[in-house]
């Protein structure tokens, strides 16, 4: 295989991530045993997938937090308030079990996903911005997260920082740094398979979706219709009020649109690997549910706003 139909293989494999997240749920409830001895390495995986990420940014990436930044701050600001008000909400609203509760709190506490990137750019929106926006609540994560994680969950479970701030700091920005390296050291070789870390991510959240699945299930037969709706609700009302915030803000559409796919779009692979690594394997469950969910309403809405653009 050349290296132009390896490319083209691995751009098909990243685009179908919704059907092999699918995949990795159905096999992981009836062949768990696939899944199981890979639980110890969950981590491991996502030190890989942020160590790709990294190779795939680059200085140009990072200069719209310098050249506006008060674009980016409010972006943040609405990221990381938003979403877990809402989570807090929700959870009390619908009286979620302590296990579920702060599993949809951890959902709501980490920064957005990268492919929040790939959603602004199939709905026509400001890519700079979306990936300057991971890039900023990424970095400021292992402080903000367990923060967030502690202050609203506290009452459910018992919650340490400092093992949450150490797990992200070596899951997170440690691979992140040693990608931005390699990409500035090896820029020619890693430009030839950059197609190799997008397919890596999209692999790693369809093992994850199908470990916390083999983890529990038996108990899944015990979810409720109201954790799917505490759920969907999360992802629908984020991407919602992420676009009222920027309407507050003034910010042009393209801003509008980019800020509410990256305030409704979470990176629940993260968190469910600190809700197995640092709670319990049912705390994962919501993560597992909102990493598939999410994707699904944000190419919707991609699509929906791409053909509003195009017209």
């Amino acid at each position: 295989m050349g290296i132009e139909a390896f490319n083209k293989f691995m751009e098909w494999f990243a685009r179908l991530l919704v059907v092999w997240v699918l995949a990795a749920a159905i096999m992981g409830y009836f062949v768990p045993q696939a899944f199981l001895p890979a639980k110890a390495f969950s981590d491991i995986f996502f030190s890989f997938t942020m160590f790709g990420i990294g190779c795939l940014l680059s200085a140009n990436d990072f200069k719209p937090i310098f050249k506006k930044p008060k674009f980016v701050f409010l972006g943040v600001l609405a990221q990381f308030i938003i979403m877990p008000v809402l989570a807090f909400l929700i959870v009390r609203l619908f009286n979620i079990p302590p296990a579920l509760a702060i599993g949809l709190i951890i959902a709501a506490s980490v920064p957005d996903a990268m492919a929040a990137g790939v959603m602004s750019y199939l709905a026509d929106a400001d890519v700079a911005f979306s990936v300057a926006l991971t890039a900023s609540t990424t970095i400021i994560s292992p402080v903000v997260t367990p923060g967030l994680i502690y202050f609203l969950g506290r009452q459910y479970v018992p919650i340490q920082f400092w093992p949450m701030f150490k797990s992200i700091m070596a899951m997170v920005i440690i691979p992140l740094i040693a990608g931005l390296a390699a990409r500035h050291f090896f820029y020619k070789t890693i430009s030839r398979v950059k197609t190799v870390f997008p397919a890596m991510s999209t692999l790693f959240i369809a093992f994850i979706c199908g470990l916390v699945v083999a983890l529990n299930k038996d108990a899944l037969s015990k979810i409720t219709i109201i954790i799917l709706l505490g759920v969907v609700l999360l992802n629908i009302l984020g991407l919602f009020f992420g676009y009222m915030a920027g309407a507050l803000f003034r910010f042009d559409l393209k801003k509008r649109r980019t800020l509410a796919i990256g305030v409704g779009m979470q990176n629940a692979g993260m968190g469910a690997v600190l809700a197995i690594k640092h709670f319990s394997p049912e705390s994962a469950i919501p993560n597992a549910l909102f990493a598939t969910w999410c994707i699904l309403t944000a190419a919707v809405l991609a699509e929906i706003w791409r053909t509003k653009a195009n017209k």
